[in-house]
């Protein structure tokens, strides 16, 4: 299930506040992006015991019990884990996942809140998540009338919601550094591979496993790290960040002239990261339209042409990096820019095409 109509991390928890104490709400959302974690909390706020129940965990009779005799007739008992005196947020995870048999045992829980002859107690409230069939996660197809009985909210990451839950959380300041220059890298879409990709789940983990190591990890260690949690493209450019915290190598020193473009094998990483943040100068600090531009933008833009062509001398893929269209092929650089390179490096604007 897909939706253009998203919310955020902080904006979730006032969504289910008036929501999920009327009717079961299920909340979609990529892999690694908290929505477990956002649920909990949420209970916690109310003061409500969070029970988890994990479909793909279950069989259906994990949720009808079983047969006991009362009076010389039977009936089924459901489990203690649901069968509470008390009000409580029974939180269905990974419901979408759960088989055909287990999603239909829930159809009664879920609309009338109540399993067997056990209704749920008044003030309690049912949530359920799940991840995308798209976000090649075990998802199976969710039968039309479960989902007539739930209201669907999609939830999205948020990179400004996790900054400021990761500043209290103790994330790793090489992270927090990194994150704060790459937001778009928070979160990258699961690829169809068996491969690592970007979440806060995983930039989490990666933080950890820095505390553990502290301020003595080496690179090798760190890539094997970064490797192992993140996307190969934010693994490298985190890398290359993190040279550049070391050794105080920055873009501002090249662009001033103070330090070239780093040129060893061994700094490749490096070159990518400083490839991609001066894009991202280029990009916040050309104008538009080359009409009336102040001074310093000419003197910048003429200094950018002479750093792409040393740039593109080491490494033709960095140059063509810095000039690329996003991923729709629209320009993200101004058109009067593209076609003095076009004019000036030929040879890169061929390379592009």
């Amino acid at each position: 299930m897909h939706s253009a109509i998203t919310v955020t991390p902080a904006q979730l928890p006032g969504l289910l506040l008036h929501v999920a104490v009327a009717r079961p709400v299920f909340v979609w959302g990529a892999p690694g992006i908290g929505k477990s974690s956002l649920v909990r909390d949420f209970a916690a706020s109310l003061g409500l015991d969070c029970v988890t129940l994990v479909g793909t965990q279950l069989a259906a009779e994990d949720l009808i019990g079983v047969p006991e005799l009362r009076d010389g007739r039977s009936r089924f008992a459901p489990p203690e884990a649901i069968a509470r005196d008390t009000p409580y947020c029974l939180f269905l995870d990974e419901l979408n996942a759960s088989s055909a048999e287990v999603q239909k045992a829930f159809y009664s829980l879920i609309l009338d809140r109540r399993i067997g002859d056990y209704e749920l107690p008044a003030g309690s409230i049912v949530i359920g998540a799940g991840n995308r069939s798209s976000d090649n996660a075990l998802a199976r197809p969710m039968a039309s009338a479960l989902v007539n009985r739930l209201i669907h909210v999609h939830l999205r990451a948020s990179h400004a919601d996790w900054r400021v839950w990761a500043e209290n959380a103790g994330i790793h300041p090489w992270i927090l550094g990194y994150l704060g220059e790459r937001p778009d890298h928070l979160w990258s879409a699961p690829p169809k591979t068996e491969e690592t990709f970007s979440t806060p789940r995983s930039w989490h983990m990666l933080s950890d496993a820095l505390h553990s190591y502290g301020e003595a990890i080496t690179e090798e260690t760190l890539r094997l790290l970064a490797a192992g949690t993140l996307s190969p493209v934010h693994a490298s450019a985190l890398c290359g960040y993190v040279k550049i915290i070391r050794h105080r190598y920055g873009l501002e020193a090249v662009v001033r002239g103070d330090a070239s473009w780093p040129a060893a094998p061994a700094d490749r990483d490096l070159l990518y990261f400083l490839a991609e943040a001066f894009r991202a100068r280029l990009v916040k600090d050309l104008p538009a339209s080359k009409e009336h531009a102040p001074a310093a933008v000419r003197r910048f833009a003429h200094r950018a042409k002479a750093l792409l062509v040393e740039l593109s001398e080491l490494s033709l893929e960095c140059g063509r990096l810095v000039i690329a269209a996003d991923a729709d092929g629209a320009p993200v650089l101004p058109a009067w820019f593209l076609v003095e390179v076009g004019r000036d490096l030929p040879r890169l604007v061929a390379a592009r095409a």
